[in-house]
Formats: C-alpha cells, structure tokens, sequence
C-alpha cells in the first residue's frame, strides 16, 4: 500500500547546473589552467562539456517539459571579465538570452553569479585570499546587474565553505569532505565581505531575495566526541550558516555525512553502500542539513539548491531522491520554512576532474551532445505537477 505527502502549493521544483561544468571551453577560467598543466592532477579536461553555452535553450525546454518550474545556472565571471577591468558586453547578452530563454519556456531563473571557477588574472593575483577580492568580485556583480532586473532569485557565492576548504578555489569539489584540506579562515572572512558587499549592492532592488548555498555536511560525532566534532564543523560549515542569518533565504546542498572521532574525520565505513564518487548513499543528509541551517540561521527560510546521487543506475537515483525528499518533508513538518528543492543536476556534466560521476535527470552523449531524459526526470517532474510524494506504507 502507499500513501502520499504533499508538498505546499507554492513550494518550487527545480534542477540545477554551473557554467565551468556543462557549457565547455570556458578557457580563461583557473580551472582550465589547471586542466591543461603539464603534470596535473586532473583525470580529464573539461572540454566542450554538454556544449550548454550553445544548447541551453533545449536544456530549459526539457526542464520545463518535464514539469519542473525553477532553473538554477551560473553566469561564468572568467567569460564576463576575461582580463582585469576588461568586460565583454557580448558575453553578458548571452547570459541575458539564457534568463529570457527560461522566461520563454515559463521557468523561473535563479542565477548564481559564482560557483567555485574565477578568471585567471583574479586567481594570479591570490584569489579569494586577495583582500582585494571583494572589490574585485562587486565590480563584477555591478557589470553583470542590468541582465538582473526581473529575476528575483539571486545565489552570490556557491559553497563558500568549500571554498575556503580548498583554498580559494584551486581544486574542485569532488572530494568527500573527510578528504578536504584544512580550511582556511582568512579566505572564509574575505568571501563573506564579498558576499556582504555583493548583496548589498543586489538588494538595492528591492524585489531581489538573495542568499548563499552551504554544502551540509551532516557531521555526526563519534560517542565521547561531540567538542572534537563541534570544533571540526566550525570553519567547515558552521561559519557560513551563522552569517547567513540576515539573508533573504540560504541555500543548503546536500549529499553525505560525515563520522568525527577523536582525531578527526573517519573513512566511509567498508560495508556502507558508495556512489560512484565514493561518498556513502545515505539520502537522510538533506533533512539533516536543512534542520542544521535552520537553525543556526536562527530560522532563516531555506533553499535546497543542490541534492542528488552519482550512480549509472536511474533506479536508485530515484530511490536516493524520494527518501531524501522524504527527509526534507519531515523537516517541513516540524515548522521550517523550505522553500524549494532543486536536484544535482540537470545534465550529467563534468564532475571537477571526470566525467565519470552522472548525477543528471538527463544523459549526454559525448561526441553528440544529444540528450536523452532519464526515468527520474520524468518521475521528479511529476511530483513537482502534483506537489505529492508517494510514501510505501506496510
């Protein structure tokens, strides 16, 4: 037998993609430097990615067909400014024809104006651990607000915890977080300024809601170590939720947990069930983290703009999905304000390094580029048409 949970009316459905991983030949970016050294660590390039930069029209089309209603998508600062103080108006228009594309096809834009690449010239000037860098960032931000009038939702900073995990931005988000480098504080101060400063700027207009998105960790404490794992969240995560407190919504993006012993993060255990990256299937992450934003934002509305499964099977990715949306609906219930959820990711795209990973709704053909919409993106389009979630009952 089966019941059904259903979702508020006004709840938004969506997915979500970064510009670095489906559009392709982002070559003034640090990424692609990185991707090209000789000696790098680098599995694969990125390339001509899904080629969104021309196709994104069809990719909207898809999303909207399916029943989805919301599009969340970067605008690419390393194509907007490719030299210091040198912005291209053309690249700006083909971020405008994205926003009316989704206009067009009736979805609603939530545009995140960085996600982890920055223009090569800012990454040699010391990127995010510049003092200089908010500066430099609301610069952008100002060039960029024109294409900005009418989209309400606005994403400043993508993960700046991770951010400041992997130093400024120099390597990718494709390591568990039991495996990430000691964060640095100094770059997670200096990406607060730049968020402060941008959405400062951003809220001038006052129809705007603007936020940033945390990767949730969902760090659980070994018994006995509950300071241990306490002081290892802080600058992980704790930081950027605290000071998340004044913005409109915060964005929580959700994937995993974590195990804190004494010295530190444990390894997946040998017998969990792993995604192709490596990380532990465990769907219960995303109500975790959205009830850890909640409340250390003391009640700031959430956003979930990024939950889902690396795995070839379509089957257990709808699976990962429904008992994850199961976890979110809990926690709606004991009074948080979610307003939306939005699944990684629309494409199976370039996972920082590989191609290997498909977290997408919809396959891409390498040498193609056609796409071909999966079973999950039809299913998670209908729960978005009914707001309903079926729920097996004994």
């Amino acid at each position: 037998m089966t019941g059904a949970l259903q979702f508020p009316d006004d709840f938004i459905w969506g997915a979500s993609t970064a510009a670095h991983q489906v559009e392709g030949n982002n070559i003034n970016s640090n990424w692609w430097v990185r991707e090209h050294a000789d000696g790098t660590d680098i599995k694969e390039p990125s390339g001509d990615a899904c080629d969104s930069y021309h196709r994104y029209d069809e990719d909207i089309s898809l999303l909207a067909n399916s029943g989805l209603q919301m599009y969340r998508f970067s605008i690419e600062w390393a194509r907007i400014e490719p030299e210091e103080g040198c912005f291209s108006q053309a690249e700006l228009m083909h971020y405008a024809r994205m926003i009316e594309s989704c206009r067009a096809h009736g979805v609603e834009p939530m545009v995140t104006l960085h996600h982890f690449t920055v223009p090569r010239w800012f990454a040699a000037k010391g990127g995010w651990s510049n003092p200089s860098a908010p500066d430099l960032f609301v610069r952008y931000v100002r060039f960029v607000l024109p294409i900005l009038d009418g989209v309400t939702w606005i994403c400043t900073i993508n993960e700046p915890n991770m951010v400041a995990m992997t130093q400024g931005g120099e390597t990718g988000e494709d390591m568990a977080a039991s495996s990430l480098p000691e964060p640095s504080e100094k770059i997670a101060r200096i990406i607060l300024q730049a968020h402060l400063q941008a959405s400062a700027l951003l809220r001038q207009d006052k129809s705007k809601r603007v936020g940033w998105s945390v990767a949730a960790q969902a760090f659980h404490a070994m018994p006995g170590c509950e300071q241990e794992t306490s002081d290892y969240a802080y600058w992980r995560e704790t930081f950027f939720f605290e000071h998340a407190a004044g913005d409109d919504w915060v964005g929580v993006q959700a994937y995993l947990r974590t195990f804190i012993g004494k010295h530190g993060p444990l390894p997946v255990p040998a017998e969990a069930e792993k995604t192709k990256n490596g990380w532990e299937y465990f769907p219960p992450a995303l109500g975790i983290g959205v009830q850890t934003a909640w409340n250390l934002t003391g009640g700031v509305p959430v956003f979930v703009t990024e939950n889902g499964l690396a795995t070839d099977s379509d089957a257990r990715r709808i699976d990962y999905t429904h008992d994850a949306l199961l976890g979110l609906k809990k926690a709606m219930d004991l009074g948080i304000d979610v307003l939306g959820y939005l699944h990684w990711s629309l494409l199976d795209n370039y996972e920082w390094g590989s191609y290997d990973p498909t977290f997408g709704l919809i396959s891409v053909d390498r040498k193609t580029f056609k796409r071909t919409p999966k079973p999950s993106l039809t299913w998670l389009g209908q729960v978005a048409r009914t707001g309903m979630l079926n729920v097996p009952r004994p």
